[in-house]
């Protein structure tokens, strides 16, 4: 619970890292089988708190058109799942989370809708081969809004709804959500707070001084999903 609340206030401050550092922590606390559903319950509730706080900079149509190209780009990728090996897939996501965070980009924003959905169905197609989420689409993200708020809020719609659909999915699959559900709606309220003393601080931040947190955040990720890669190749 403690932890719910300091990696929400995290992640709606800074940005990025919340929800990584939360599967981290849970690795300790929780059995293995466990982690990943509650994981995904708990970050369900965290980002649909993000979303509602800051609802009125939420980019409805962009997140639409996102929407919009992420079915078929999940449907491409689900295909071509298990192409590459795991500790590939990290190093390379990696690798490219680290470029795109550092080199000059144009904005994706001036694509209109059907870019956007474009854009919606690559991010997804390789989100599903590489599997990191958070991080894959707070970087696209990133190079699309300038603005910290839209950015902050369109990030927690967009991870809302894959949040959701990793919970459905799970239940569906047979996960025994019942026994969890006061830890999971503890955490959620815990989260909930979080959020709004990060929220509160995000406002009050300098812009530049955001953009950096964010970069050092991604950048902190992009290196460890590297290492984690490299020994996985190491080992295997």
């Amino acid at each position: 619970m403690i932890a719910s609340f300091f990696t929400s206030a995290l992640t709606v401050s800074v940005g990025i890292g919340g929800g990584v550092a939360m599967l981290a922590l849970m690795g300790y606390l929780v059995p293995v089988a466990a982690i990943i559903p509650l994981h995904g319950a708990v970050q369900l509730g965290s980002n649909l708190s993000r979303s509602s706080i800051l609802r009125s900079h939420i980019a409805w149509i962009c997140l639409a058109a996102f929407l919009a190209g992420a079915i078929p780009g999940a449907w491409a990728g689900g295909l071509a799942v298990g192409a590459l090996a795991d500790p590939t897939l990290k190093a390379l996501l990696g690798g490219f989370i680290l470029l795109i965070t550092w080199l000059k980009l144009p904005r994706l924003a001036a694509i209109g809708p059907r870019g956007f959905a474009l854009t919606g169905a690559i991010t997804t197609f390789l989100t599903m081969i590489f599997g990191a989420t958070g991080p894959f689409n707070a970087m696209v993200l990133s190079k699309t809004f300038p603005d910290r708020l839209r950015l902050q809020a369109t990030t927690a719609a967009v991870m809302s709804l894959q949040h959701l659909v990793k919970t459905v999915a799970f239940a569906l699959a047979g996960f025994a959500f019942t026994p969890w559900l006061p830890l999971i709606a503890a955490m959620i309220v815990t989260g909930f707070a979080g959020t709004w003393v990060g929220a509160n601080f995000l406002q009050k931040m300098p812009e530049e001084r955001f953009r950096m947190a964010f970069r050092v955040c991604l950048t902190v990720l992009a290196l460890d999903m590297i290492r984690r890669g490299v020994v996985g190749m190491a080992h295997g």
